[in-house]
């Protein structure tokens, strides 16, 4: 038999009202309250009623995420997390994909947008002027894009890429190269350099490329004529297509080439050698911009022209180095 509101109620010691607010609108419930609400709500296994909430209220109980590429294995484990998340607070997720292009971007939203209560835009390619009008008609979140006026996730990588940097330098690697594979408006090439360069470490530059194994591939061939000992990767997926034709060119990695990616995806652990990675917690992610999109909705009184009545929030995700076995002592020239 399913557990009903009212038991939640009883076991929280609180008001039937209130366990509702906690899931319709947690802003308006203090946090310790809702805290113990959702504790008594995990212990009895209750589980909000989306389609009735829908009826009261005019929501769809379902949370929008579009992410770059969904074949990426840096998002699945994020995917997993949203929802997990999202089914704690009483809400689904429905994923899309918009491989990284403005036009199925724009097809995906718009495929997404009746149907959901609010849309978190990762990476979104979309013109700031857009996403005020995109969040001028529904509640949204950008993860790792900033556009003053919306609530938005940024992933800083400062405090993972000054570890590489000192562990390059502590093996004594003086010549490294960056493969970059992120837009202009994305592009992390600024921060490594200036990382590499407080550190006396020279850092090339090749790209932009597409964020893709195969542009490890072809950006190996291009490090040797750099004369580097070292190479940091846009993401996993590029630092392992430099493994692979590193291995392919007969080239030791590490003593060869140390070789460092972005992201610390399951490939990342089981690759050969072990791939030295920056970590972006998956879990982390998933939670923050999913309160932060529930937090939105919750804060919403209208929708008029004027757009959504919410200050813009801010929440900062960090990042560590992974060491592994991609990386080594510089070699003896």
């Amino acid at each position: 038999m399913a557990v009903t509101i009212r038991e939640v109620a009883s076991a929280a010691g609180v008001s039937v009202s209130t366990v509702s607010r906690a899931f319709t609108a947690p802003d308006q419930v203090q946090p310790t309250t809702r805290q113990r609400i959702l504790d008594a709500a995990a212990k009895l296994g209750y589980s909000p009623n989306p389609a009735a909430r829908s009826l009261r209220g005019g929501g769809t109980g379902t949370l929008g995420l579009i992410v770059p590429d969904i074949a990426n294995p840096f998002f699945p484990p994020i995917i997993k997390a949203m929802q997990a998340r999202a089914r704690h607070l009483g809400y689904t997720v429905l994923v899309a994909d918009s491989d990284e292009r403005e036009a199925d971007e724009l097809a995906a939203i718009a495929a997404v947008s009746k149907r959901v209560d609010g849309l978190i835009l990762w990476a979104s390619t979309l013109t700031e002027d857009r996403l005020h009008e995109l969040a001028g008609r529904m509640p949204l979140v950008v993860v790792n894009r900033h556009v003053p006026g919306i609530p938005e996730v940024r992933i800083s990588l400062s405090a993972g890429i000054a570890q590489a940097a000192e562990q390059l330098k502590a093996y004594g690697h003086r010549r490294c190269v960056f493969i970059n594979a992120s837009r202009a408006e994305l592009s992390r090439g600024k921060s490594i350099q200036e990382s590499f360069e407080a550190l006396d470490l020279s850092l090339s530059e090749l790209g932009p490329y597409e964020p893709r194994f195969e542009t490890g591939v072809h950006a190996a061939t291009l490090v040797a004529a750099h004369d580097a000992t070292a190479v940091i990767a846009h993401n996993d997926l590029v630092a392992l297509g430099v493994l692979h034709q590193m291995a392919n060119l007969g080239m030791s990695v590490p003593r060869d080439v140390s070789v460092i990616g972005i992201d610390d995806t399951l490939l990342a652990s089981v690759s050969t050698p072990s791939l030295t990675t920056i970590r972006i917690d998956p879990e982390e992610i998933a939670t923050r911009a999913g309160d932060l999109l529930i937090e939105t909705i919750a804060s919403t009184t209208g929708r008029t022209g004027q757009g959504l009545e919410v200050t813009s929030p801010f929440v900062e995700i960090g990042s560590r180095l992974i060491p592994r076995a991609s990386t080594g002592p510089a070699p003896a020239h």
